[in-house]
């Protein structure tokens, strides 16, 4: 696909028509794409923009749409919005992944680091839309992406997911919770690791992350719903993964 098809996809996909098209593109290149070049080339001034920007706007709709929550339950639900596996799903389902612009030594692990890149992405087009179109083009395209993911049930999930889902299976008898690393994808500056969880020698989870930890995390949360562990363990556990 052509830069400018790209660009036009992007445009659509945030729902804003961008007064700078060069900002645009910064917002789409990885760094592989502008190797030996200026700094603010590629993404990353942008992403890291972006992400103050996104706790910003998430921050302030939570507060406003959640009048009785206590900060950490507001907390966890930020967390979960913003999360690098949250964002990297959201990119996915957006089709950013086909907009991204990577350079000829980047493309063909492209694949196996489009977790790390989507996540990075969906930030420096918050950060981008911030710079051309203000806080207003910013929320907008974070309300329109993320609302639908916001389920009031987010709210429960547990800050610490492996000790709680320790706490959970041991309470029912089941021998603690074992993982395992089962992949890891991606260049060496940006690998997504993932893992599954294990209760008494069956694959209950398995979730992705940037880090062994976030991975460990994501799998034991995976567990949790699979094995019905809810706030209030009303719905049925869906089994082994």
């Amino acid at each position: 696909m052509a830069v400018s098809e790209k660009l036009a996809r992007i445009e659509k996909i945030c729902g804003h028509e961008f007064h700078d098209k060069l900002l645009l593109r910064r917002a789409l290149t990885h760094p592989s794409a502008v190797e030996g070049e200026p700094v603010g080339s590629s993404y990353e001034r942008l992403e890291f923009l972006g992400d103050s920007i996104l706790g910003a706007i998430v921050a302030d709709a939570l507060y406003r749409s959640y009048p009785n929550l206590n900060e950490g339950r507001l907390t966890r639900l930020k967390v979960s919005l913003v999360s690098g596996a949250m964002l990297s799903e959201v990119g996915e389902e957006l089709g950013i992944g086909r907009c991204i612009i990577f350079g000829a030594s980047e493309r063909g692990a492209a694949a196996r680091g489009m977790h790390s890149a989507l996540e990075n992405v969906y930030e420096s087009l918050v950060g981008a839309l911030f710079l051309d179109g203000g806080w207003e083009a910013a929320s907008a395209f974070i309300t329109a992406t993320l609302k639908p993911h916001l389920a009031a049930d987010l709210a429960w999930r547990p800050e610490n997911p492996k000790s709680y889902l320790q706490e959970c299976v041991q309470r029912d008898g089941f021998t603690s919770p074992a993982y395992k690393l089962v992949g890891t994808e991606g260049p060496a500056h940006a690998p997504t690791f993932t893992a599954v969880a294990i209760v008494d020698g069956v694959r209950r989870g398995r979730g992705s992350g940037t880090s062994k930890k976030e991975a460990e995390a994501a799998a034991a949360l995976d567990a949790l719903e699979r094995m019905g562990y809810t706030k209030d363990g009303a719905i049925p556990a869906r089994g082994a993964e």
